[in-house]
């Protein structure tokens, strides 16, 4: 195959040789005595004009120099060259090169004259140094091999002449470099199937990257560029073939070295872990740089704390060796003032140590030739200490590896400082979520509950999540859960000041469109533009549910502001989303918030959740709320195997975002506990109150009651009559405490005042206030309640 069909054909013969060359004779007196084809080609002359006739005619010169110059020549009874100017029949000149050789024959003298173009000389001389320049002188190293792949040939520049050609004429490619490999992965690895494959299809293969140890330099690697062309004769016929290569050594390892550090720049510190980071600058520099990498730090710098100052270097470190963070062991190291790596620490540099030293298991056995100690600085602090060690590898460091891995230990180190701090914010904000959310539930009758919060564990940090569980009056209970948009900080405080102030309004017994109809306002005014807190991004998007049941009536009433409905699983084992229309988000305004009311049987589940439980990258909402409502079908389990299925139940891999998860399993006040009496607006109804609250706190087992609940129930119904225009409805609730409600059909709540002496009222609700450990009001409907909660013994 040839590769160049249209490259001009090479002829090594010299445009002299008197195959290619002009040729004349000239007998003793200079007449041209023959005149051969080739002269008239190059001269255009024919033989009827030249034969006989002075030579000196041919000569581009003036008549008495031609005739002096030919006689000088002539005359000379040795070959002599020269370079004369020519007359060509077409009337230009030629200036040739021509070679004069007297000889005699038979006692005649004459000359023979070769002749050629002086350019076309010129040119094949060139050719001739070149090939001469190649093969004594150039870089590019040339080995013929015959059809067999065996050795016939090698200039100087190739390592077997520098190690003695002699001893490899005659031997198999393979014995060149047995230990060397190709590191260009486009052809068969193999360097006798690379030279098959040229000698059968002829064509060349280049490029080839080859890494060994040269025969003249068996102790340094070397790296070549090698391509291989198939030989032929004039005739065609296959002689074997050349390789020629050229050690690009030092270029070779400057490409590995940027190739290096490109990828240092994608791996090293994008894991934002102290440990992960030590394990990518091990994983990038091994096995190209060194055979091992080690990382010392101070356990400060693990933990995210800052770096110790003012010890001494190589104190109280950690070592960290492996690849992988699943492969790295973990080791309390030291080193002693003299030692080279406390040397490195102080003074902040590289520094270099050819002593083997000791096994990091502590064996005592060496396992290295060359170490290279590299301090982890940034920021003008030294944060630890990295050690390459090379075992399998006999090169030393040179000044470029020094420069690489000094590079490298400060890609590591920054990588190593931004983990530290993210890992110590990461912490703080934890600590602070944790902080704003319930440490433990209060102890109440309504509901039992479990609930598990798990923050996300990717790199955006904390998240906004939170959930609440609020005694309220009469026995019942608010229950929320909302969904700050964000991570970090300022998530976790904007959770924290939302979840006090839902708090703060459960506790205004307002009911749930209401509540987050003023949340929704408090929220818009801390998002409006200028607020200076650095809050008001993250309230924007805020979503929360709240949600009040009643476990004497068994009604739930609750309304969404952008999150996610309850799902409820009720006690004869169906389980359904509820049909609740979320409102805008808070912050957004624009919409009203609408209640839903829900009648639950006792034992009833409902789960409250944000959406980080049902949503993740690999799965939209709609398959989560699927997957936790079939968790749900096993709503008698308990509560807490609930929550643990729930979350195992979905996918593995980072999460992006919290996962909270409030489950409430419902319960109902019997007949048993609750006693209502309905009273006519008739002040002498008071006495009728007072002797029923007596007769049923007997008949509960609290008459050490009687007295204080007699008297709360009888000031609050006369107040009730007093103002109130219709019938007045008395409740009694034993729970955790003894409830007393007095409802009637007025909108106007009575106020607790100081009475002075001389007032004949205004005594009432100071003496409820004495005798119970709360009170209050709220609103309903068709009234107000007052109720008090009088602590039993």
């Amino acid at each position: 195959m040839d590769r160049f069909p249209n490259a001009p054909h090479v002829d090594f013969h010299s445009p002299l040789d008197l195959s290619k060359a002009a040729a004349a004779v000239l007998d003793a007196e200079g007449r041209v005595a023959g005149w051969g084809p080739s002269a008239q080609r190059l001269l255009g002359h024919s033989p009827e004009d030249v034969l006989g006739q002075p030579a000196a005619r041919l000569l581009a010169a003036a008549p008495g120099q031609r005739l002096s110059t030919l006689c000088r020549i002539c005359t000379a009874h040795q070959p002599r060259s020269t370079v004369l100017d020519l007359c060509c029949r077409d009337g230009h000149t030629l200036r040739a090169a021509v070679t004069f050789s007297p000889l005699a024959h038979r006692g005649a003298a004459a000359t023979v004259v070769v002749a050629a173009d002086l350019e076309t000389l010129r040119a094949w001389e060139a050719q001739l140094a070149m090939l001469q320049g190649l093969a004594t002188e150039s870089d590019v190293g040339l080995t013929i091999f015959d059809t067999d792949m065996r050795v016939v040939w090698a200039n100087v520049s190739t390592d077997l002449e520098l190690a003695g050609i002699a001893q490899y004429i005659g031997r198999p490619a393979a014995d060149l470099f047995p230990e060397g490999e190709f590191v260009s992965r486009h052809h068969p690895p193999d360097e006798d199937q690379i030279m098959e494959h040229v000698l059968t299809t002829g064509e060349p293969i280049t490029g080839m990257h080859y890494r060994g140890r040269a025969p003249a330099d068996p102790v340094r690697e070397h790296v070549w560029s090698c391509s291989y062309h198939r030989l032929v004769d004039a005739r065609g016929e296959l002689l074997g073939l050349f390789e020629e290569s050229l050690d690009i050594t030092e270029r070779y390892r400057a490409q590995e070295r940027l190739s290096l550090l490109v990828r240092a720049g994608k791996r090293i510190g994008a894991s934002l872990d102290v440990r992960r980071t030590a394990a990518e600058l091990a994983d990038v520099a091994v096995p190209q740089l060194a055979d091992e990498v080690l990382v010392d730090l101070p356990p400060a710098v693990i933990e995210g704390r800052q770096p110790p100052t003012g010890s001494a270097p190589g104190h109280s470190l950690l070592r960290m060796h492996g690849r992988t963070p699943e492969e790295f062991r973990t080791s309390p190291v030291s080193y002693p003032p003299w030692s080279p790596q406390a040397q490195s620490l102080a003074t902040s540099r590289p520094v270099i140590d050819a002593s083997p030293p000791e096994s990091p298991d502590g064996s005592g056995a060496p396992t290295a030739h060359s170490c290279l100690f590299v301090p982890l600085l940034t920021r003008n602090a030294v944060l630890g200490l990295a050690t390459f060690r090379r075992s399998s590898n006999p090169d030393r460091f040179g000044p470029e590896e020094q420069t690489l891995a000094v590079e490298l230990a400060e890609r590591a180190a920054v990588g190593i400082d931004n983990a530290r701090r993210y890992t110590s914010q990461h912490a703080a904000a934890l600590v602070l979520q944790r902080s704003l959310l319930p440490q433990h539930l209060p102890e109440q009758s309504a509901v039992d509950v479990a609930y598990r919060y798990l923050p996300a564990d990717s790199r955006v940090g904390v998240g906004g999540d939170w959930f609440d569980l609020i005694p309220l009056s009469g026995a019942r209970v608010g229950l929320t859960v909302g969904d700050v948009v964000g991570h970090g900080m300022h998530a976790a405080a904007t959770m924290g000041r939302l979840r006090a102030t839902v708090r703060t309004l459960a506790l205004l017994d307002l009911d749930p469109a209401e509540l987050l109809t003023r949340l929704d306002g408090l929220v818009a005014q801390d998002s409006e533009p200028g607020t200076e807190d650095g809050l008001g991004d993250e309230t924007l998007g805020v979503t929360c549910l709240y949600a009040i049941y009643d476990p004497v009536s068994g009604r739930c009433v609750w309304a969404s502001a952008g999150h996610p409905p309850p799902i409820v699983a009720d006690a004869s084992g169906s389980v359904a989303l509820s049909a609740l229309a979320p409102g805008p988000p808070l912050g957004l305004g624009g919409l009203p918030y609408e209640n839903v009311e829900l009648s639950l049987s006792g034992g009833s589940v409902v789960a409250f959740f944000t959406d980080g439980v049902v949503e993740d990258r690999s799965t939209d909402i709609d398959s989560g709320i699927d997957r936790l409502s079939q968790v749900l079908t096993w709503q008698r389990c308990p509560l807490e195997e609930l929550c643990d299925r729930a979350l195992s139940a979905r996918p593995p891999g980072p999460q992006a975002d919290d996962a909270t998860l409030l489950l409430v399993r419902t319960r109902r006040l019997g007949t048993d506990h609750v006693a209502d009496l309905e009273l006519p607006p008739d002040p002498a109804m008071v006495a009728h109150a007072r002797t029923d609250t007596e007769r049923r706190l007997a008949a509960w087992g609290l008459s050490d009651l009687s007295f204080p609940a007699a008297l709360v129930v009888s000031e609050l119904v006369t107040n009730s009559i007093r103002y109130a225009t219709g019938p007045v409805m008395l409740r009694l609730i034993r729970d955790r405490c003894l409830l007393c409600e007095v409802s009637d059909n007025a909108h106007t709540a009575p106020h607790l005042r100081r009475a002075r002496r001389d007032d004949e009222g205004g005594r009432g609700l100071f003496l409820v206030a004495q005798m119970s450990q709360r009170w209050g009001t709220r609103y309903t409907a068709s009234g107000k309640t007052i109720w008090a909660e009088l602590a039993i013994p």
